[in-house]
């Protein structure tokens, strides 16, 4: 539940970066993390059948290599649609990465039809993404796959 000036500050900081492929995702990763109830902020990029976690900001996770059809990030992909989760305690396949998390969202980053990776967001509190977090995500998105 981000707000249209944190958006447009994130989005504008993202696009007049000069930076590309992996630094670019790391620095969008840790604008993101500045919004509040990001507690978690990772991209994994899509290789064959798996998502390979790639730049983050937050804890340490485990879940390094995700099979698609897996977990809330697996889902996205398998599913070809974005995964907003108010209450992760509710999914029978969920890969917990912090006992912390309550909520989840992710958003695909696609070039053209494909999909090439996705950003995931982990927060602390139930329902703590909205419509506006998926807004975001998704400007921030495109932006990420023209300079992938």
């Amino acid at each position: 539940m981000v707000t249209i000036s944190e958006i447009e500050r994130v989005v504008h900081a993202v696009e007049e970066s000069d930076l590309t492929g992996a630094p670019l995702r790391k620095y969008a990763m840790e604008l993101l993390d500045t919004l509040p109830g990001y507690n978690w902020s990772g991209i994994y990029r899509l290789e064959g059948e798996t998502l390979v976690l790639d730049e983050y900001v937050g804890a340490a996770t485990d879940h390094t290599h995700i099979p698609v059809g897996r977990g809330v990030c697996g889902t996205a992909v398998a599913e070809n649609a974005n995964q907003v989760i108010g209450d992760v305690r509710e999914l029978s396949n969920y890969l917990s990465c912090s006992l912390q998390t309550r909520s989840e969202i992710v958003v695909l980053i696609r070039k053209g039809e494909d999909i090439i990776g996705q950003i995931d967001i982990d927060g602390h509190s139930v329902g703590a993404f909205d419509d506006s977090d998926e807004a975001l995500l998704e400007q921030v998105a495109t932006i990420l796959a023209d300079r992938w």
